[in-house]
């Protein structure tokens, strides 16, 4: 059976848990809301070209070209007037990313370092990741040997990658950000979120926007979104995870998921089956 292009392919194999893969042969339909995810992602534009948003910065990127998303960093890539193009993206767990910048003398107690970088035009480095991609999708390459190329890959990037400092954020809308990453999965209100930041709904509303790109409604969604991605991981059932996610029903979990990561929880879950 041959693939359908426009639908994306992820990968995931139990073994090496800190990593996953996703490519799309054809995105003109492939539209994704401004979010965040909670590990670093890196990704390549395999052909044609799209609209790439990372935090503040607008641009336009085409094949050739490598982006790099930090932690908790609002981004998004969209497709240019339904022109074609093609990608691929390694999600990375920022816990072993910082290990690995211990191990290298980049940081002291394995806390990720985000990196300056969040577009880069260096041919290598663009193969390197490639080569990377296949590798892991390679069913005939040992689990070894994937742990192996993907550390060998991401300590090229890190010692090759200056960091930058933390972003500092609003002490009183982390108040707020803080409360929807212990909460989230419950009922939270504009209200609630105000009391714990000390501003009124315009001034949360405004600084969060700010400070983290959405606004904390917007956060809040984003956030359950990530948790019920963790769930699916686990391998718990679409319905289980859309409630345990804090959302009231499995169809709010699938729109709010494709909407957020240009795929269904079905499509997302099904990576699973393929690693085992």
């Amino acid at each position: 059976m041959l693939h359908d292009e426009t639908r994306p392919r992820f990968w995931r194999d139990d073994r090496l848990p800190f990593i996953e893969a996703r490519s799309v042969g054809d995105g003109r339909q492939v539209c994704y809301a401004a979010h965040a995810h909670a590990c670093f992602s890196i990704g390549a534009i395999t052909a044609g070209g799209c609209h790439y948003r990372n935090g503040d910065v607008r641009m336009r990127i085409g094949a050739g070209s490598l982006v790099l998303m930090n932690p908790q960093v609002v981004h998004a890539c969209n497709p240019i007037a339904g022109q074609p193009w093609a990608y691929l993206m390694l999600y990375v767990e920022a816990a072993w990313l910082g290990e690995r910048q211990r191990a290298l003398g980049l940081c002291e107690d394995g806390t990720f370092q985000p990196l300056a970088a969040i577009h880069l035009d260096d041919p290598a480095l663009y193969d390197a990741l490639l080569q990377l991609h296949a590798r892991l999708l390679d069913a005939q390459v040992s689990a070894q040997a994937k742990a192996a190329a993907t550390e060998a890959f991401f300590t090229r990037l890190l010692l090759t990658q200056a960091t930058c400092p933390a972003i500092e954020r609003s002490g009183q809308c982390e108040q707020a950000a803080a409360l929807i990453a212990t909460q989230g999965t419950s009922a939270l209100s504009l209200d609630t979120l105000c009391t714990a930041a000390g501003l009124s709904p315009s001034q949360l509303i405004r600084d969060f926007r700010r400070h983290y790109g959405l606004t904390p409604h917007a956060y809040l969604i984003n956030r359950r979104v990530q948790h019920g991605q963790h769930l699916l991981r686990q391998g718990l059932s679409l319905a289980d995870a859309a409630l345990s996610a804090g959302f009231a029903d499995q169809a709010h979990f699938q729109r709010a998921f494709k909407k957020h990561l240009a795929a269904t929880p079905g499509q997302y879950r099904a990576a699973q089956s393929t690693n085992r």
